[in-house]
């Protein structure tokens, strides 16, 4: 397993210099005052740099983050016009980044214009439009490629085409397989309908699956599903409240009556599913768990338990965070070791990715594990330090991001093969590489 985030640029773009933050200034595509962008500030911050400039996700969306050229300083060196304050006292400037600059893409939050721009005008709360998001996305994506390799020597913190296959689960889990990582089976899909999808169960054998949206997120419309001939049991956060629309749930639904589990899975369908079989996970006190960890540089840093009640352990559906040390003991030594080494092998198909989140399932037998998804924006975990005798032992996810970025590691390189699954416009947008 990889513990060192202090890889050298393999482009030679690292350098050497007396003291890194001399030379170092970030940007951030992300919402501005979004949680998630103030705290990667503080942690930039905190390591003694300037703040980085925000790049706001709905400007990129809307096409208007072309890239403005560096103005020429009279001393000789480079420079760019001043950026105006923005929220929270970042510096705001769409298009408008430093030569050198290096730039990390967040999640465009929860900002309702965003969402818009994303999905089309509507209530933010509902579950469909997953295929419209994604493509949006992919294009802001490529838009903020294309002003980053427009600058001189910037460089993203993030890739492109690893972000669009980490938002497509179908594509993460054939990355994974290929890679040997293990992963719960799925159904080769494509899946139009429920009928299609009680055929191609019974077809398997399978009587408990988890049905989820290609493109969502937060377990957005994520089904747990037992059938077992005339009954059903379907748990999803997606109500199916008056009018056509699901709509997201803070709470998990129970729903037995096969004509709405037909009618939810009917309508989330045209967006794309991704079909797993059920994979029965530990539990603690009777409450089942698994865990997030965030892997830094390849190397797993943080890790948090997730306790549910239902099958679903996600913190904002009433999941809880359980206790690390607990889980660590029920593992043993060997076991975690080996649950960490999955973690760091999920991490590795994303060689470009500065941080990744990976929900790791542990088996009932407290033996096998699978990965069940990996986040292109899962380190949001506030007040969370990193496991000892790693290198985020101490710091935040944040900081220690800020701490491998400032001990030299730079992107790995391109999985050209993989980056082509994602689409042919995936390709399209950002088919200009850096040589």
């Amino acid at each position: 397993m990889p513990h060192d985030l202090m890889s050298r640029d393999p482009d030679g773009a690292g350098g050497e210099a007396s003291d890194p933050r001399e030379r170092v200034r970030f940007a951030v595509v992300g919402t501005p005052g979004d949680r998630r962008v103030t705290m990667f500030g503080d942690a930039v911050v905190r390591h003694g740099l300037p703040e980085p400039i925000v790049i706001p996700w709905c400007d990129v969306l809307a096409g208007g983050a072309a890239p403005t050229p560096p103005v020429p300083d009279p001393s000789g060196r480079d420079s760019c016009d001043s950026p105006s304050p923005g929220a929270g006292g970042a510096a705001r400037a769409p298009g408008v980044i430093p030569p050198g600059t290096l730039v990390r893409i967040d999640s465009p939050g929860e900002d309702a214009e965003a969402d818009a721009l994303l999905r089309g005008p509507g209530d933010p709360s509902r579950v469909a439009g997953g295929a419209r998001w994604y493509r949006n996305l992919v294009a802001g994506l490529a838009r903020a490629h294309d002003l980053t390799e427009a600058t001189p020597s910037a460089r993203l913190l993030g890739d492109p085409g690893e972000i669009a296959v980490m938002f497509d689960k179908r594509l993460t889990h054939r990355r994974l397989r290929d890679a040997g990582v293990p992963i719960p089976e799925a159904l080769p899909g494509p899946i139009t309908s429920y009928d299609e999808l009680r055929d191609e169960m019974a077809r398997r054998g399978w009587s408990r699956v988890f049905v989820k949206p290609a493109h969502g997120s937060s377990a957005s419309g994520v089904i747990a599903l037992q059938a077992h001939r005339a009954r059903i049991k379907a748990v999803t956060s997606a109500d199916l409240g008056p009018g056509p629309s699901l709509h997201n749930s803070l709470r998990l639904r129970t729903y037995e009556a096969e004509d709405d589990v037909a009618t939810i899975v009917g309508t989330l369908a045209p967006d794309g599913l991704h079909v797993e079989r059920w994979f029965p996970k530990a539990s603690i006190a009777g409450r089942a768990f698994d865990l997030r960890v965030v892997c830094v540089a390849g190397t797993p840093t943080h890790a948090v338990v997730r306790l549910g009640r239902g099958p679903m352990t996600n913190l904002h559906l009433g999941g809880a965070r359980g206790d690390l040390d607990v889980v660590r003991a029920r593992l043993g030594g060997a076991g975690w070791d080996g649950a960490m080494e999955v973690c760091a092998r999920a991490a590795a198909c994303f060689p470009r990715s500065l941080a990744v989140g990976v929900d790791l399932m542990v088996g009932a037998d407290l033996r096998s594990v699978a990965v069940a998804e990996v986040n292109a924006f899962g380190d949001l975990l506030p007040g969370l330090l990193g496991l000892p005798g790693t290198p985020g032992a101490g710091l935040d996810t944040y900081a220690t991001q800020v701490a491998a970025v400032l001990g030299g590691w730079r992107p790995g390189p391109r999985q050209e093969q993989g980056e082509r699954r994602a689409g042919e416009s995936v390709g399209r947008a950002w088919g200009r590489r850096r040589a």
